[in-house]
């Protein structure tokens, strides 16, 4: 009998261990945790084209990937890099754990190709940007003077 209460303790320690394990101290599985700063549209120029820029900050443990853009106003929007002054299409870029992804003028940015209008200065653009592991975030981009160049270096 004294052998089979040990072993029924023994058991029942190692499930509250199991247990304890995995309620642990509410860390939780990694994950990204996106947002979007610093975003704005330069008023186009062009009746068909337009460029867009912002930060992604991922504030998370994982990192993730922006995976698709969307616009209202535009047919198509495009990722692109800019390296030694020759721009690419990219079809995702990753964001990673603890870091930013900056899109910026002379840098990587969006293009709003097949505009459906032209947005003014003073006008806000709506966009949706997809990721591969994170729910889609929704934003408002301002539209800015042609010229507008922001000052904080992002």
């Amino acid at each position: 009998m004294r052998r089979r209460t040990a072993a029924l303790t023994a058991g029942a320690l190692t499930g509250a261990l199991a247990l304890t394990g995995c309620s642990g101290s509410g860390a939780g599985p990694e994950k990204a945790e996106l947002s979007v700063s610093a975003s704005y549209m330069p008023q186009p120029v062009s009746a068909d084209m337009a460029a867009g820029f912002l930060t992604i900050t991922n504030k998370g443990t994982s990192e993730d990937e922006l995976t698709s853009v969307t616009s209202d106003v535009a047919g198509e929007v495009t990722m692109h890099s800019t390296t030694g002054g020759a721009m690419a299409e990219q079809s995702s870029f990753a964001i990673p754990a603890h870091g930013k992804l900056v899109f910026r003028s002379g840098g990587n940015h969006l293009m709003f190709e097949k505009l459906k209008h032209t947005p003014k200065q003073g006008q806000t653009v709506t966009v949706k940007l997809d990721f591969a592991k994170s729910g889609p975030l929704t934003v408002e981009m301002p539209v800015k003077s042609t010229t507008y160049n922001p000052s904080t270096g992002h």
